[in-house]
């Protein structure tokens, strides 16, 4: 005979398949009702109107984006679908083909460049003395001030003549003058020497809180067995950053792909289209050729190339911390 005993969170079945007399403790699950009070909305009303933001000023007309894609665009006489005709024909053109080139250069450059004189930046001002907060505070200027009003002070920077600011400087060594911005030369180089000197702070923060979980033993147990500074740099910093850098790679990657303001206010993409970049082919398209549905299918390609890009980075870097 089995008997069956409910106690509290216990029950105790004696089984008679077993020969009875055997008693088994099993714990009870009981499931609790979450019980639905103001509480509970309180969190959602404070994220209700960044929510609504979000949705009126980004999805929506990232919705709306991907619709026109797919059409020709002709206001006052309707859009025509043409499916992926748009997609074709960007994929197709010559301009944005090299801009699509000047991107990944100017990226590339910047990434690199922005990431290096970061790393040494953070070397030199990492410590905990006092008077460092103004040194770092002012190297950070760059980054938070307006992308337009540092291109504009970089176009006076860059004015050709002999009288102009580095010209000026650069003719103390005996070189010069160069025309900058205003040669096809050397201009993608200009812009992408601006884009270091504006992202490189950034990164240099970044590398600045890594180096502040490294633990310093390392450090003294690397100078005990004699190991010179660039070879503590190599074994031991380089590799407990490697967190950081993949997250600065990420980050640099996904800025300099859309890159666009420093472009547009040093150089508007040229001169004869040699700065000329994804997003200043995209507006130009928009706005000056009247194409809204060809400009909408380079911002969804944009759109894809960044999310292919930032998943295999996270990708990896998650298959890399699981070996």
């Amino acid at each position: 005979m089995t008997a069956v005993q409910s106690l509290g969170d216990t029950r105790d079945v004696g089984s008679t398949a077993s020969g009875g007399g055997a008693v088994e403790t099993h714990p009870v699950r009981r499931r609790r009702r979450r019980r639905l009070t103001g509480a509970t909305f309180i969190p959602w009303l404070f994220l209700f109107p960044a929510a609504l933001i979000f949705l009126v000023f980004k999805f929506i007309p990232m919705a709306e984006g991907i619709r026109l894609s797919l059409f020709e665009v002709r206001p006052f006489l309707g859009d025509i679908f043409v499916g992926f005709q748009n997609y074709s024909t960007i994929l197709q053109d010559e301009k944005f083909l090299t801009a699509s080139w000047h991107t990944l250069v100017l990226a590339g450059g910047q990434t690199v460049g922005a990431m290096v004189i970061g790393f040494f930046l953070a070397l030199l001002l990492e410590g905990h003395t006092k008077s460092l907060w103004f040194v770092r505070s002012a190297v950070f200027l760059p980054v938070v001030a307006a992308t337009a009003v540092i291109g504009e002070i970089w176009r006076l920077f860059f004015y050709p003549a002999p009288e102009g600011f580095l010209n000026e400087l650069i003719s103390w060594v005996g070189l010069g003058p160069w025309e900058y911005i205003h040669s096809t030369d050397t201009s993608l180089v200009s812009v992408m020497f601006v884009g270091i000197w504006k992202h490189a702070p950034y990164d240099m923060v970044l590398i600045l809180a890594g180096l502040a979980g490294i633990d310093r033993q390392q450090y003294e147990a690397a100078a005990i067995d004699g190991a010179s500074t660039p070879q503590r740099i190599w074994n031991v910093t380089l590799p407990a950053l490697r967190p950081v850098i993949t997250i600065l790679l990420t980050l640099a990657a996904i800025r300099g792909l859309r890159v666009f303001t420093e472009v547009y206010v040093l150089t508007g993409g040229g001169p004869a289209g040699s700065t000329d970049v994804w997003m200043t082919r995209v507006y130009t398209t928009a706005f000056e050729q009247s194409e809204a549905g060809l400009a909408s299918a380079g911002s969804v390609l944009l759109f894809l190339v960044t999310l292919i890009l930032t998943v295999s980075v996270q990708w990896y870097r998650r298959r890399r911390e699981a070996r």
